[in-house]
């Protein structure tokens, strides 16, 4: 008899995300806040940059974990204990985004390397009767080791030097499944897709936590107002994802050849596109924060670039998404997103409720249109006629 190995893993065999997954994301949702907090306590453009870097950092590891736990039942054998200990690590590293470039970087850097480590080492389990896949996960150690050390390197440093270090371990990173391909990684198409759309959600309760943080003065008519704005806001950015594009995205991926196209296409369209939505919509957070804080007050030139372009990034992804799956343009979302940079003067200069108020006519004037427009084809994908 073959001598058991020490680690014992089983295949993820069931496409439904598991409570674990669950309760691992969710240590996620404190990092976007932390991430919102970062650039709320430094409203600058280098604050703004920075809180950026940072979550395209916890961007990637959770993204890592996605296609892992595709592979891999993370509630299985000693996968779970394994998954718990990164979970625990997560933590360190949400904690540590407020200060990931000053006291608490090595904090950051180390807590970091243990996330990704738990991640390799995992991967390297389930790779044991795969040689392709084995091969695949040599250049993603390679790759993740000189990101974490480098990240580990800008926390002795500072301002442009320290920058820069974050911005090469991102390229390395996020570059090496770009360059070496995905042939080699194998996925649950449904699980890849519902794991994502459920990253969605938390990054949208992130925006509702931030109104919630800020709404610390009294609550007048004038506060009330600007909250069910941001939750209209909110909500408009929910439909404009989960009405259609998360349905038809997840459907293309299902019917996709498996193999290299299949994880190709779960690459570009999950691991790389969903990245600029998470973002949009974490700047977009920032922008609402600051408008319950100054309801009769303009809002400075940061926090509405935050706001108009973060929800315009938003937009751009899908125009993206569209083009990675259907090859074809979503005008009225590409108009929608390249007007509201435009806005962006007259926010600096109208009370911060006007603009929210006005943000809410475009956005959902759009989804009236294209719920008009695609109405036919549109009942009959969310009922499953099609």
């Amino acid at each position: 008899m073959p001598r058991p190995h020490r680690i014992n893993a089983e295949r993820r065999q069931q496409e439904s995300v598991k409570p674990l997954e669950l309760f691992f994301d969710l240590v996620f949702v404190l990092g976007f806040t932390q991430c919102t907090a970062l650039m709320a306590h430094e409203p600058t453009w280098e604050g703004i940059t920075r809180g950026l870097l940072v979550l395209a950092v916890v961007w990637w590891s959770w993204a890592a974990y996605a296609w892992l736990t595709s592979v891999l039942d993370p509630e299985e054998g000693a996968v779970r204990l394994v998954v718990l200990g990164a979970t625990a690590a997560l933590l360190v590293v949400a904690l540590s985004i407020p200060e990931a470039f000053g006291e608490r970087a090595v904090a950051f850097a180390v807590a970091y390397g243990v996330v990704r480590a738990a991640h390799i080492a995992l991967f390297r389990i389930a790779s044991r009767d795969e040689p392709n896949l084995r091969h695949s996960v040599v250049f993603i150690t390679v790759a993740t080791g000189a990101a974490v050390a480098l990240l580990l390197g800008a926390a002795y440093l500072e301002g442009a030097a320290q920058a820069g270090l974050w911005v090469l371990a991102i390229l390395l990173d996020w570059g090496i499944p770009a360059v070496f391909g995905a042939s080699g990684w194998t996925l649950v198409p449904g699980h890849f897709a519902e794991r994502h759309n459920l990253v969605i959600i938390l990054a949208l309760g992130e925006s509702i936590v931030a109104l919630g943080v800020a709404s610390q003065a009294d609550l007048t008519a004038g506060v009330i107002t600007a909250a069910v704005l941001g939750v209209g806001i909110a909500s408009a950015l929910w439909w404009i994802y989960f009405d259609v594009v998360a349905l038809v995205t997840a459907r293309r991926l299902i019917q996709a050849p498996e193999g290299h196209v299949r994880n190709t296409l779960a690459r570009d369209s999950y691991s790389y596109l969903h990245f600029p939505m998470v973002a949009g919509i974490v700047l977009g957070a920032l922008g609402l924060e600051a408008t319950l804080t100054r309801l009769d007050d303009h809002l400075d030139a940061e926090r509405a670039t935050a706001l108009l372009g973060g929800i315009a990034l938003y937009l751009l992804a899908h125009v993206a998404l569209r083009l990675r799956n259907a090859a074809t343009l979503s005008r009225s979302r590409f108009g929608v997103a390249v007007a509201l940079p435009l806005l962006i003067p007259v926010a600096t200069t109208v009370p911060a409720l006007v603009t929210v108020a006005a943000l809410n006519v475009p956005l959902w004037g759009m989804i009236a249109y294209e719920t008009r427009l695609y109405g036919d084809a549109r009942y009959r994908l969310r009922h499953g006629l099609e």
